[in-house]
């Protein structure tokens, strides 16, 4: 579907509105990076490594070099006893190749001396330093490790695309990479929209029932920052079609990558967020998807910036920023997988919905010993209840197929989306 189609529809399955999204996103520029700093970041390009890892053939374990040959017939009743030539600490290199019926003490990590081919691990022997007695073969021909095993020089270590994680710090090192090339952090302007809305410092308006907090400014705050991005707060606005038109225009001023507002964006009498958006020159791809929470979802472009509308109400603020902007900020990240991997689940619970949509439920999901994860509901799922997501470790998927059939009953097996680390599958805590 081309993006004038989809503009021409009011209303798109998700499926259709998340195609039409990252049809229009493309990873962010480049820039280059110390490895102490790219942390989190995210690949721009191939990591090639310039030697092979180990860079020579080197022990698994501390022990004694030997042939295999030499050790065959040991025995805890029948030890073979060799003498020992020397000790090879790590980061040292033995003085000459290893003669025939002798063994070369070897720590974790050092090079394995030209003729051996087994290190037998120090327990199988009586640790002697002049002379070895080896009680056990089991280790001919092991505890070796080959050079290259990891990497071969000229080969990928880590491609583009990737993001730098602890073990990708790691490799990075290894293979000499103290710079590397990666994309930049997506600038992500956050605006919510409402004359009821005021900041958690002027709680004193909740309490005398003259105002709310608005909620959505620090989640979806929060929610950006946990993607990789970097924030620019543009605060709270009231419903004036001026002063949103000033905040917009600031935004495009900041040269941010993309604008994420809440409210404004269905129908009401105040709901000015499209409409000056338009004024502006922005060209609106789509405002409505066929999913609950969430319905309505405005997405477009102002000059080189991208908007994502999110709704007012706080669950259906965090259900799409889960299905549309993170996605969106991984993409400008660069990053390959943009979409959570959903994970099957038995329902605990009979599930029913009202309307033909697509609908993301809030559950919590338990690891079950005998087969699949169960998953049951938090409670009611109005979408004005964020106590419901705060529970929640997952998004329970019911598809818009499912409308019509009645409820789907407990014991279904259906899909959920993880809420980032929160869901776990392990049977039991860890010891």
């Amino acid at each position: 579907m081309t993006t004038a189609n989809v503009a021409a529809r009011t209303s798109l399955t998700i499926a259709e509105a998340s195609a039409a999204l990252l049809a229009e996103i493309q990873p962010l520029d480049t820039e280059v990076v110390r490895l102490d700093a790219a942390l989190d970041r995210v690949l721009a390009e191939d990591v090639i490594s310039p030697v092979s890892l180990p860079p020579w053939d080197n022990s698994s374990m501390d022990g004694y070099a030997v042939r295999a040959a030499d050790v065959t017939t040991a025995s805890a009743d029948a030890p073979v006893v060799l003498p020992v030539t020397e000790t090879v600490p790590a980061g040292a290199v033995a003085s000459g190749a290893l003669a025939p019926r002798t063994a070369i003490r070897i720590m974790t990590g050092a090079p394995v001396p030209e003729g051996a081919d087994s290190v037998i691990r120090v327990e199988d022997t009586d640790r002697g330093e002049r002379l070895v007695r080896i009680r056990d073969a089991r280790d001919a021909g092991r505890n070796v490790r080959p050079r290259g095993e990891d990497l071969r020089a000229g080969e990928i270590a880590l491609r583009a695309g990737t993001v730098v994680d602890a073990a990708q710090l790691g490799v990075l090192a290894s293979v000499g990479a103290s710079e590397v090339k990666v994309h930049r952090k997506p600038r992500v302007a956050v605006l919510a929209t409402g004359d009821e809305l005021v900041d958690v410092d002027r709680f004193a308006d909740v309490v005398a029932g003259k105002r709310i907090v608005s909620s959505n400014s620090y989640t979806v705050r929060a929610a950006a920052t946990r993607a990789g991005a970097e924030i620019m707060d543009f605060g709270i606005c009231t419903d004036d079609r001026a002063a949103l038109r000033n905040r917009l225009e600031r935004a495009r001023a900041a040269e941010c990558d993309l604008l994420l507002t809440s409210g404004g964006v269905s129908v009401g009498a105040f709901d000015f967020t499209r409409e000056v958006l338009s004024d502006l020159g922005a060209t609106m791809h789509f405002w409505r998807v066929r999913i609950r929470p969430g319905g309505p979802l405005g997405f477009g472009r102002l000059g080189e910036m991208t908007w994502l509308g999110l709704p007012g109400n706080p669950v259906s603020a965090m259900v799409t920023f889960e299905l549309f902007a993170r996605p969106a900020i991984r993409r400008l990240r660069g990053e390959r997988a943009v979409f959570p991997r959903p994970v099957s689940v038995v329902l605990e619970e009979d599930v029913s919905i009202g309307a033909p949509l697509t609908h993301f439920l809030r559950v919590v999901v338990t690891p079950a010993p005998d087969g699949l994860p169960r998953a049951r509901l938090t409670g009611p799922q109005g979408s004005g209840l964020l106590t419901s997501m705060a529970r929640a470790d997952a998004l329970l998927i019911i598809p818009l197929e499912r409308y019509g059939q009645g409820a789907v009953p407990a014991g279904t097996t259906v899909q959920a989306l993880p809420l980032g680390e929160r869901m776990s599958l392990a049977p039991e805590p860890m010891p």
